[in-house]
């Protein structure tokens, strides 16, 4: 990566929930203020900005990343996928959002967009994960309203789901 002055501004390109997209970014800005205010997707959540709480965590190539400790002009030439990618089309929800929305895994929905980009990329590596290897997944994710037990619960939905799913269309 070039070496970024702070005194201006650094135009850079990536794609984000398959769209290209190019912004101008201070060398200071952290990749939560590009997601949000300049390109208004506004799922990822900014909470303890120490990397702590996990709701504004995102995926970057596919690995779930903290946009709160990752600079904007890191996400030059990357894939990044928010809370919003996740809809197979328009207006419809994927599994593992549905099985949140079934099984009551979100309360306050705060945290919800963060532990969805987690699971989804822990499914995507390994879709048979464990409950724990789940749980494992869930611990850098700090939730004050469910409890976790319910979002286990829907992880858990939404696997089986998407193995029913692969059964019936094979």
């Amino acid at each position: 990566m070039p070496k970024l002055r702070s005194e201006t501004t650094h135009e850079i390109g990536f794609t984000l929930n398959g769209r290209r997209t190019r912004a101008r970014v201070e060398a200071r800005m952290l990749l939560t203020d590009l997601i949000r205010h300049a390109v208004g997707a506004t799922g990822t959540h900014v909470g303890c900005e120490h990397g702590v709480c996990g709701a504004c965590t995102v995926q970057i190539d596919g690995e779930p990343v903290r946009a709160c400790l990752t600079l904007a002009a890191q996400a030059e030439g990357v894939d990044i996928r928010t809370v919003e990618g996740l809809e197979p089309r328009p207006g419809q929800l994927s599994p593992l959002q549905a099985a949140f929305r079934e099984h009551f895994a979100l309360q306050c929905g705060f945290c919800t967009a963060g532990i969805l980009m987690s699971l989804d990329a822990l499914f995507a590596r390994k879709p048979e994960a464990s409950e724990r290897e789940i749980r494992e997944q869930l611990s850098g994710h700090l939730c004050r309203c469910t409890g976790y037990a319910p979002i286990v619960r829907a992880a858990l939905a939404a696997q089986a789901h998407v193995r029913e799913e692969k059964t019936t269309n094979a």
